[in-house]
């Protein structure tokens, strides 16, 4: 076949320039290279890849090993390491802060009711429970409240920020229990009561602690000598004469009414310790003490025969072992389905009695039947349904959950047990109809994983009617502040439909109720019984207790009998006392004097209602006062997925372990020590493994503390560790930046004060110092309005852009120049910069601006007046009188220049890197002074 590659007229084609030649004996070189190297990869024989191995961090970060007395302080004159490292920095200086009573109100003045003009800022810790170890969410609570705290005390405020625990009665008494059970197989009851409380306290000893050292490390700045337990006897004083007080003016009552009820704890708890499970049909659950899964989200309907008739209601339930304590069945008085049976009853399969057919407004005629059945002891709406109709209220349950009473062969059957069975006999009978998918929510106990029973129980309440009135408007009048406002709408809704509070609870650990059951050796006087109100009496002790009853019953001390209660207060009781409680009350001591009523109370918006609230009530109710002006709730941590924390997916952090960094065999060693069940512990582990595979990087307490504040906004926080080790790194560029600084100044040069120029200021020198104002300017602002972001973004942003990216570029060609005058006025930017830039990061960052602080050079008078920058000054706008937005904008104009400049060069590749000039930054500002606007508009573009 002929070749019909079509040819080229090469006789007519022009010549070639030299250029085009020269361009094609390049492009045949590159060729020629290129086929070289295909050749000699082909001859070159393939070698087995092989694994590199990972590069090992062998450089150990910096420690401070030099003998330092607890309390003495660090030694300064040493060399900085070369670089940042938590375990250098923050090490010693704690202790020398607290020996040297930085954190008392008493520092710097004669005693604490000595008037301060600049005022007094006060804050209370929510106190941790003693349950263990804090977590996260502790170290943001701790970090807000510090960052406030010394902000406040460098504005020249008396300040208090006041520490302590909570004995938090009913989760300590299970994490003991478990603690027993696991270590002597032995429950509460076999230790008895006195034994089981001192277990308890030894409990509370090593973890009050291990609490206490962690806040410690945190660099929290309390005053160590005021540190309040809420079963301390001041305290427990305060806990007594809040009861009797509130008990003599009948605001405390006892009442037989339902209440959450534990089998597993057998006791009443507070709606904050009951989760609500959401189901969506027919699930299995496991429940503490049965073998078998316990099926749940299904509504079970079955057939009552109306009596003398051959008639059927067909009622529903998702409970239907319930059925044994129904003392009626209900229909809505205007349904005519049911109207010839008003009045009438029908008959109970297995016990031996008859239920009334009442008419009641509340059954729903749409629902199911139209039908409901009532069971008042065991359900709240069934409760108001036996009230208004005088049903008999019949409890089926006993504590622990085993059926009681005339209920036939079902007597004696655990809850659970007895709903198959009474499901089999309905069936067996002919009276079963049907069962069905029925999305519902299952209240479980947060302590014991246990299904909480409504259970009818004689209880101590509070009447919060009048104090939840007060508490509302004192937040309408804008007396109390809450802070972000939208938990405003909150605030009312649960106040305006408050119901009585129940305080007593069936444990052993926590405060006695201070009330006596009267028996009196009277015939002539009606015996009473203990869900009576009316025989009881309380006092401060038994004796006054003895005196009420003589005055109360009319009879001599001889005839009577007074009997404890055996029940201890809600932990929320004692906890609501804490703002003043603390300070003596009912003592009008100095302290309560001068720091009662609080500035702040910061906490997590999840306990607004069980602790703020009763706070509230309590402050104006025993002393007449709001317990503090302002309530800022923070948001909840939650892990980087934005999941809450949680032992059981191995997502709950010490913060020891970030501060010190943590490795995932450690992490996983943690999970044995605690109480998780294998099954727990496993998907724990599996979760530690996904989320740090590495471990926990080493962070330090400074990193943590900024990290926490920076993410403070919303009403959650996904903590990714990724963020706190980005504010480590952050950490080594102020230490850098000082470490560079500290190589210049010459002889005996200090940092000028005031705000006055020096004399020789740069333009660029100008524009540091106009950041520096705008800086000190936000970071008061965002202190003032709670929203930290604003403050931390501030400080960050002057450190790393302003600070390190531009000003110390600029400064390493002045300072290696001969310019005396340009040097004199860089060194005096460049340390107030320092000087300024510490104190402003000093609230969030402690350790790393004390260590950094202490070297700066400072005039001598500060020196001695002025011994650590917890107590320094906090920078204020009127201190720097610098701000000049004009230079600002032109800076940021040279900036974008020289931006894109260097992603020009970038896109060409220029090989060759410009000399730096001395004036790069001053001339080119000057050059955009002159330009004309079409000029600058044609450089833009």
């Amino acid at each position: 076949m002929a070749d019909e590659t079509p040819k080229m007229d090469c006789e007519n084609a022009p010549p070639k320039t030299a250029k085009q030649l020269e361009k094609e004996a390049k492009k045949q070189a590159k060729l020629d290279k290129l086929k070289q190297k295909l050749e000699k990869q082909s001859n070159t024989v393939k070698k087995e890849p092989v694994e590199k191995e990972k590069k090992k961090d062998v450089k150990e970060s910096a420690v401070y090993d030099i003998a330092t007395q607890p309390g003495e302080k660090k030694d300064v004159t040493l060399p900085l390491p070369d670089a940042y490292s938590p375990k250098y920095v923050e090490a010693a200086w704690y202790n020398w802060w607290e020996k040297e009573g930085f954190f008392k109100p008493e520092f710097g003045r004669t005693s604490v009711l000595e008037k301060n003009e600049k005022g007094t800022y006060v804050i209370i810790i929510p106190p941790p429970n003693v349950t263990g170890s804090l977590h996260l969410g502790h170290a943001l609570t701790n970090a807000i409240q510090d960052s406030l705290i010394r902000w406040n005390r460098m504005r020249g405020k008396t300040t208090l920020w006041n520490p302590g625990c909570d004995h938090a009665g009913i989760a300590t008494q299970v994490v003991v229990e478990k603690r027993i059970w696991r270590e002597e197989r032995k429950t509460r009851h076999d230790v008895g009561r006195e034994q089981f409380v001192k277990k308890v306290w030894e409990w509370k000893n090593e973890k009050g602690d291990r609490i206490y050292h962690q806040l410690r490390k945190l660099g929290s700045s309390f005053d160590w000598d005021r540190a309040a337990f809420t079963m301390d006897p001041k305290l427990s004083r305060a806990v007594t004469e809040a009861f009797v007080r509130l008990h003599n003016e009948g605001i405390i009552y006892r009442s037989n009414r339902l209440v959450n009820w534990s089998c597993t704890l057998k006791s009443a708890i507070s709606d904050i310790e009951v989760d609500k499970v959401e189901l969506t049909g027919r699930t299995f659950l496991t429940i503490p003490g049965y073998g078998d899964k316990v099926e749940f989200g299904v509504l079970v309907s079955f057939a009552y025969k109306v009596v003398d008739s051959d008639e059927r209601i067909i009622v529903a339930t998702t409970r239907v072992e319930t059925m044994l304590g129904d003392t009626a069945v209900a229909v809505h008085p205007d349904d005519a389905r049911y109207k010839h049976l008003h009045g009438k009853f029908v008959t109970h399969p297995f016990c031996n009695r008859k239920l009334p057919i009442v008419a009641d407004e509340f059954v729903d005629q749409a629902f199911g039947t139209g039908a409901v059945k009532i069971t008042p002891a065991h359900d709240p709406n069934d409760y108001e349904v036996g009230l208004r109709h005088n049903l008999p209220f019949i409890t089926i349950l006993d504590d622990s959950g085993y059926i009681q009473g005339d209920c036939g062969r079902f007597t004696g059957m655990k809850r659970f047990d007895a709903r198959r069975e009474v499901l089999l006999d309905l069936k067996e009978r002919g009276l079963y109809i049907e069962t069905k998918n029925n999305p519902m929510v299952v209240p479980i106990c947060s302590r014991s994983k246990d299904v909480v029973e409504p259970m009818l129980k004689p209880q101590w309440y509070v009447n919060c009617s009048d104090m939840a009135k007060n508490a509302a408007d004192a937040v309408r009048s804008g007396e109390l502040k809450l802070i972000p406002e939208m938990h405003n709408k909150t605030w009312f809704h649960w106040l305006d439909g408050i119901r009585d509070w129940c305080i007593s609870r069936q444990l052993w650990w926590g405060h006695r109720i201070p009330a006596y059951f009267v028996s009196i050796d009277d015939s002539s006087i009606k015996p009473g019984e203990k869900s009576d109100n009316e025989y009881w009496v309380s006092g401060r002790t038994e004796r006054e207790a003895l005196e009420k009853a003589i005055a109360k019953f009319k009879v001599p001390a001889s005839k009577i009998r007074l009997e404890q209660d055996e029940d201890v207060l809600d932990t929320w009781f004692s906890s609501g006392l804490f703002p003043f409680s603390i300070f003596g009350w009912p003592d009008q001591t100095d302290d309560l004097k001068a720091f009662y009523p609080g500035s702040l109370l910061e906490t997590g918006h999840d306990i607004l209602f069980f602790w703020v609230a009763r706070m509230v009530f309590f402050g104006q109710k025993l002393l007449g006062k709001l317990p503090f002006r302002e309530v800022y709730l923070h948001p909840i941590v939650r892990d980087a997925h934005g999941r809450k924390m949680s032992k059981s997916l191995g997502n709950v952090i010490d913060p020891m372990d970030v501060i010190h960094g943590i490795s995932l065999e450690e992490l996983h060693k943690q999970l044995l020590d605690s109480n998780l069940d294998r099954k727990e512990i496993d998907k724990a582990k599996l979760g530690q493994k996904q989320d740090y595979p590495e471990g926990i990087p080493e962070c330090g307490t400074d990193a943590l503390r900024f990290a926490l504040c920076a993410m403070c906004q919303g009403r959650d926080i996904n903590l990714d560790i990724l963020r706190v080790q980005g504010y480590r790194f952050f950490c080594n560029k102020i230490w850098n930046a000082t470490k560079f600084a500290l190589n210049y100044p010459n002889g005996d040069f200090v940092i000028p004060n005031g705000s006055k120029y020096v004399g020789g200021e740069s333009l660029i020198d100008k524009w540091m110092l106009s950041r520096i104002a705008l800086t000190v300017a936000d970071s008061n602002r965002g202190f003032e309005s709670y929203e930290f972001t604003i403050t931390t973004t501030a400080i960050y942003n002057l450190w790393l852009y302003d600070l390190c990216d531009v000003y110390l570029e600029h400064l390493k060609s002045v300072f290696a120049s001969t310019d005396k005058q340009a040097i004199r006025a860089a060194q005096a930017t460049l340390f107030r910069a320092l000087n300024i830039g510490l104190r402003l990061l000093s609230p969030f960052m402690p350790f790393i601006t004390e260590e950094l602080y202490q070297r700066l050079p400072r005039q001598q008078d500060d020196l001695i007046k002025i011994p650590s920058i917890c107590v320094a000054s906090y920078p204020e706008v009127k201190d720097c009188d610098w701000r000049d937005e004009n230079l600002e904008n032109q800076v940021e104009f040279v900036q974008k220049i020289a931006k894109a400049i260097r992603s020009t060069r970038s896109d060409l590749i220029c090989p060759t890197k410009p000399k730096r000039n001395s004036h790069t930054y001053n001339a080119a500002i000057r050059f955009t002074r002159i330009w004309s606007k079409a000029s600058y508009q044609f450089y833009r573009r």
